[in-house]
């Protein structure tokens, strides 16, 4: 039997699953309404550093084995959450798909945080998440910063699949992952 945790979980793998390809569809029209020229420029101006970069998260795969479920959680919502100012820095279109998305990814790993533990515990310092960037990153509408920021979303959800997937196959074994 399929219990409530393992649906919620279902839920959010999907959910997060569609924004992570939604990202990938986003940049890669992005791309393709670009000169070659302008391709090139973007990749070679590319800034290594993303929003999200200040939430500190595995930076590989055994680290990420090692993280407990609460915390890979709590990395995924901050994930999440460190968008929702500038996903509206996107153009109409891409934000009118994102937004709600991930309005409902971050419901369902709220959901899943209480499912699993009570999320104040894990909170209990009361520091508050920054949501919104620092400096101008996100308020130029270069094309060159719209690719960076659809290149940093992709990366991010990424991530976020990463750490959902992690967690379910530790608490649901029998969905047959492999490490």
């Amino acid at each position: 039997p399929i219990t409530e945790s393992h649906r919620l979980f279902s839920i959010a793998m999907l959910r997060v699953q569609n924004l992570h390809l939604l990202s990938h569809e986003l940049l890669s029209e992005f791309e393709r309404s670009q000169t070659e020229e302008q391709r090139q420029v973007n990749k070679m101006f590319l800034q290594d550093f993303c929003n999200s970069d200040y939430i500190i998260s595995p930076i590989d795969k055994h680290e990420t084995q090692l993280i407990s479920v609460l915390n890979l959680l709590s990395i995924s919502l901050r994930l999440v959450e460190s968008w929702e100012f500038p996903s509206r820095s996107l153009p109409v279109g891409s934000r009118n798909l994102i937004s709600p998305k991930l309005t409902e990814l971050k419901t369902g790993i709220q959901l899943l945080m209480k499912a699993n533990q009570d999320a104040a515990e894990m909170f209990a310092d009361g520091s508050p998440l920054p949501l919104a960037p620092t400096g101008n990153y996100y308020q130029s509408s270069s094309m060159r910063r719209t690719y960076e920021l659809l290149s940093c979303f992709k990366k991010d959800m990424h991530k976020v699949e990463t750490y959902l997937s992690v967690v379910k196959c530790r608490l649901f074994p029998e969905t047959n992952c492999t490490s």
